[in-house]
């Protein structure tokens, strides 16, 4: 789990790291239609903030390998492995990608997209495209042997639905039954070190919201009452945002979201700002 370090982030990074399909983490397979021919070792930067523009500029090579339909996602250097975690191959230094990072992608179904004397891109592709994507380095400095370099994802509302289902992403639809990415509109529970998984939180582009039945929130982190059976106001329109049965309509000044469903509508209450969860 990528940790909750504000409210929203608990519905929009609630991956369970488990066992995958039964497929390696490697697997044999022809690379993406379109090969990424950019330079393997790319100068990165950190900037402040989790924007796209930082993203792709902290996460090098593998941040321009994507294919993504949206934005980048989450991009990231090579910090946090030392001298003595590097692997013998470059299958050794993925695996120690995720052992060491846990980053809440994938963990089997990559392939050799590209390879060079001392890197090695790997992509885990959906339909073709590669949608996230790990360089590892031989003999980095510091860092003898085969580790992790650099790596990006796209949203995951790009990876399968069969992953993001079973690792508890809740990915909505818009009009056209489209999947909508996590950063425009998402839901799930809290978490349970906290209390809250009985309360479930719905971020609206950076506005989140709750429903707690149960009372489990303090009183003074939503901006009013949740309402478990209320009239769908007159002003209401819809969002057309779908997950499973649940619609989800707003008014203008957007301070409630009301979740209409076949057994009625609740108003879910704005939170206040910097609610945590540590």
């Amino acid at each position: 789990m990528r940790g909750v370090r504000w409210v929203v982030l608990a519905v929009t990074a609630m991956t369970v790291v488990g066992c995958e399909s039964g497929e390696g983490v490697v697997v044999e397979g022809a690379a993406p239609a379109t090969v990424y021919d950019g330079p393997m070792k790319v100068p990165r930067k950190e900037l402040d903030g989790h924007t796209p523009q930082a993203l792709r500029l902290a996460s090098g090579a593998a941040g321009r390998a994507l294919e993504c339909v949206g934005e980048i996602y989450n991009g990231n250097g090579p910090d946090g492995w030392s001298r003595d975690d590097g692997g013998d191959s470059p299958e050794e230094g993925l695996k120690l990608y995720f052992d060491l990072f846990d980053p809440g992608d994938p963990r089997s179904g990559y392939r050799v997209e590209r390879r060079e004397t001392d890197r090695v891109l790997y992509s885990y592709d959906v339909g073709g495209r590669t949608k996230v994507a790990v360089v590892v380095a031989k003999d980095q400095k510091g860092r003898p042997g085969w580790g992790p370099e650099t790596s990006a994802s796209c949203d995951p509302s790009e990876l399968p639905a069969e992953w993001t289902a079973s690792h508890g992403y809740e990915i909505w639809t818009d009009r056209a039954g489209e999947r909508v990415p996590t950063t425009e509109v998402s839901s799930g529970t809290g978490d349970d070190h906290c209390g809250w998984g009985q309360v479930r939180f719905l971020d609206l582009g950076g506005r989140a919201y709750a429903r707690d039945p149960e009372g489990l929130l303090e009183p003074g982190m939503l901006t009013a009452a949740y309402d478990g059976s209320v009239a769908l106001p007159a002003n209401a329109h819809d969002t057309g945002y779908r997950y499973q049965d649940r619609e989800l309509w707003l008014t203008g000044d957007r301070r409630t979201a009301y979740v209409r469903t076949r057994d009625g509508v609740e108003a879910w209450p704005l939170l206040k700002e910097h609610v945590a969860c540590e």
